[in-house]
């Protein structure tokens, strides 16, 4: 048999829920900690550090040449940062982007990507070196300003943070998801923050609403109109978590004939214009942009997209709202300031917090700086000391160097000197021996002297240490002020306008057009308000029987029998020559169901409608719209009822007329009809047999108006007295000269 190792010592018996989530765990500390989120203090991602140490290493200061994108991403990941060169050199690409990064880090040279979205040239291609601004960030590492730390391979050392002379992390923004948590930072106009800044160095317990004052908002590259309120800004900046509402900028743009077009020339921060163009481009094949005709890109460096309208008579404000709500020309923007302390601890920080721990790390630089400048001045005196004992016995000097076995130990017994001193007089040349360079020395001793007490009392006076912390801020807010190309700020501030429903009249040109309905319910449009029917041709067997004149901008509403109101988009109506189309294939009346009444809808209208029993009410016109084809149910009807009424209530009315198909009348005061919404309504007239068969709402004092074809009768009020009676009463015969139909016309 084969002999069966034994068992590793170091073999542990694990649940296996306990081992995953154990490196599971470490696997997400080590995604929050050296990958995915930025640290406050200099805003940014590791690899973001690694890419500018690894530069400054290779000397691509902002005055040198260029290098080879390929060298600077081989260093990055032979010395610092052991993953992919494509995701080195895509971190290093987006801080060339002036359309990504508001303050670039990286000054490319070569194709390093557009606005379009389009792919940078490869790194063999490609050229880069570091600008002013990440010149900044790295100022004062060579100083101990920072702590390093050993590379992954222990070869070399890096550091765990750069000294960041320009608050990086809100100016230029960032962006990162890890385990179970997030960053998105917008970027934000640097002399605001350094306004903001010198504010919280006066005032430490500053509000958030006056930071906002002195920083209303994000400030991207690519411009753009932000339009939140101030309120919203406030709870966003006050609580680390919010979003941005930013728009695209344009303006009308006049053509000849009275013809314009909008042009826009700035889109939101991230969007890319190719592809946002591309889903306008489908948008409006699928129809679903009525307002807009067309969309052309005439961009070059600068963005220009030509949006031409349907009509000249569309509103710009209307179709650009439009185009906000279904397309990228606005975008939304989180928020939300999870970063890393100074403690290396993940948490979200508000405005405050963030501005408060860029001036405390300030202070840290400057402090470590300022002691490190002390030990260099104290190294530089202790040598300098030496030279004047050397200067003081310059013949017992070289006597000793010619003639001891030990010189350095024989000056240092001598002249009680330091090791450091002893070397120092050695290694000193013949040449600065000469005079001039003791009066030098003896400058300098007293210079250094000088300093040295002043670094020593800057380190006790804290009011000191801010007051040189804000004139650094000064400097900055200088360097990259509104005056500057780079410094002024881009994204504008705006409201949107209150417009909750885009109107159906602004997507559609206003013409006026004759609405026909026959008998049969066949329906269509003419151009023109036409004055009678007479040479309208109708199929055979059919008639006509409505006649409206009405905008192509209006609705018509369309009252069954089976008591539901339809609405139709005049617009949509079938026109031309030709008998038009059935009803029934645009709303969802029934094959068994009839038209009872068709008008031009009128928003602030009422209507009078009853049912064959005897039953109706009032009802708003507001109220009777309906959304869908199927209709709206107002006069709720069952069995053998039919709605058989529907009419306006013109203004001033103040009764109301119900004739029966047994021709009796019955007039009542309309205060007693009720005003509803959905229903079967009150009893308007009783009836024995038969039912009702119109109704009419009118004014007494102006008479009961009936009409029979071309001929009209007015009743006035003497000649109704006998009719005039109460709600839910039968009424009496129709008096002489009423229509034979039993309807008012």
């Amino acid at each position: 048999m084969t002999d069966i190792p034994p068992i590793a010592a170091d073999v542990r018996d694990t649940p296996l829920a306990d081992a995953l989530g154990e490196r599971y765990l470490s696997y997400a500390l080590s995604t929050i900690m050296s990958r995915s989120l930025p640290d406050v203090r200099d805003g940014l991602k590791p690899v973001h550090r690694r890419l500018l140490h690894a530069m400054r290493e290779l000397k691509l200061d902002p005055g040198s040449g260029f290098k080879k994108c390929a060298r600077i991403v081989g260093d990055v990941m032979g010395k610092y940062h052991p993953h992919g060169d494509q995701a080195i050199y895509d971190a290093m690409v987006r801080l060339a982007q002036d359309f990504a990064v508001r303050y670039p880090l990286v000054d490319g040279q070569g194709n390093f990507g557009n606005v379009d979205g389009d792919n940078p040239a490869a790194m063999r291609y490609t050229e880069a070196r570091l600008t002013d601004v990440a010149e900044r960030l790295l100022d004062g590492i060579d100083d101990d300003t920072v702590d390093f730390r050993e590379t992954y391979d222990g070869e070399g050392r890096e550091p765990m943070v750069l000294p960041a002379d320009f608050p990086n992390l809100l100016a230029n923004g960032a962006a990162g998801i890890a385990v179970g948590m997030a960053t998105s930072i917008p970027p934000h106009n640097v002399a605001e923050l350094c306004d903001a800044l010198l504010h919280l160095i006066k005032t430490p317990n500053a509000t958030i609403a006056k930071l906002v004052e002195l920083i209303p908002g994000p400030d991207f590259p690519t411009g753009g109109v932000l339009v939140e309120d101030r309120d919203t800004l406030i709870h966003a900046y006050k609580t680390g978590r919010g979003s941005f509402r930013v728009r695209s900028r344009w303006q009308k743009e006049k053509l000849k004939g009275g013809v314009w077009q909008i042009v826009v020339t700035e889109i939101p921060y991230q969007v890319q214009k190719a592809r946002l163009i591309e889903k306008m481009a489908e948008q409006l094949q699928a129809r679903k942009l009525p307002m807009l005709a067309d969309v052309r890109d005439e961009s070059a460096e600068d963005i220009r997209i030509v949006l031409e309208p349907r009509s000249r008579n569309v509103d710009p404000t209307i179709l650009m709202e439009q185009l906000f709500r279904l397309t990228d020309l606005e975008t939304r923007f989180g928020l939300n300031m999870n970063v890393l302390d100074a403690d290396q601890t993940p948490r979200v920080m508000n405005l405050r917090e963030v501005l408060q721990a860029f001036l405390d790390h300030r202070q840290v630089v400057l402090q470590r700086r300022t002691r490190h400048r002390i030990d260099r001045i104290e190294k530089r005196l202790e040598v300098l000391g030496g030279y004047m004992v050397a200067y003081l016995n310059l013949d017992e000097v070289i006597r000793i160097v010619r003639e001891a076995d030990d010189p350095k130990a024989e000056m240092m017994a001598k002249w009680d000197l330091t090791d450091v001193q002893a070397d120092a007089i050695l290694n000193m040349r013949l040449r600065s021996l000469r005079r001039l360079e003791e009066i030098e020395i003896r400058e300098e001793l007293k210079a250094l002297e000088v300093e040295r007490q002043d670094l020593g009392k800057l380190l006790k006076d804290t009011a000191r240490q801010w007051q040189t912390i804000g004139g650094q801020i000064r400097e900055i807010k200088k360097a990259y002020g509104p005056s500057t190309d780079l410094g002024k700020r881009r994204t504008g501030h705006g409201e949107a306008p209150d417009i909750d429903d885009i109107p159906l009249e602004a997507m559609i040109d206003k013409e006026p057009v004759t609405v026909i309905c026959s008998e049969k319910g066949w329906i269509r449009t003419v151009k023109g308000h036409l004055e009678s029917a007479d040479g309208l041709k109708y199929k055979d067997g059919d008639r006509g029987r409505f006649l409206l004149h009405a905008q192509t901008t209006d609705k018509l509403i369309l009252f069954g029998t089976d008591g539901r109101f339809y609405t139709m988009g005049v617009d949509r109506l079938p026109g031309g020559r030709g008998h038009g189309e059935p009803v029934r294939l645009t709303i969802g009346l029934g094959n068994d169901s009839d038209i009872v009444h068709l008008k031009v809808h009128v928003p602030d209208g009422k209507l009078l409608v009853a049912a064959s029993d005897g039953r109706g009410f009032i009802v708003l016109e507001g109220e009777v719209l309906a959304q869908t084809r199927g209709g709206k149910a107002v006069l709720t009807v069952r069995g053998d009822v039919e709605a058989t009424a529907c009419t306006p209530v013109p203004e001033g009315a103040d009764h109301v007329a119900v004739v029966g198909q047994n021709r009796k009348l019955i007039l009542f005061p309309l205060a007693e009809m009720p005003e509803l919404s959905r229903g079967r309504g009150m009893i308007l007239q009783r009836y024995k047999d038969g039912g009702l068969s119109d109704a009419k709402a009118f004014a007494m004092a102006s008479g009961l108006e009936c009409r029979t074809g071309s001929r009209t009768r007015t009743f006035e009020k003497k000649e109704l007295d006998l009719w005039i009676g109460q709600r839910a009463q039968a009424g009496r015969i129709a008096p002489q000269g009423f229509p034979r139909d039993n309807r008012f016309g």
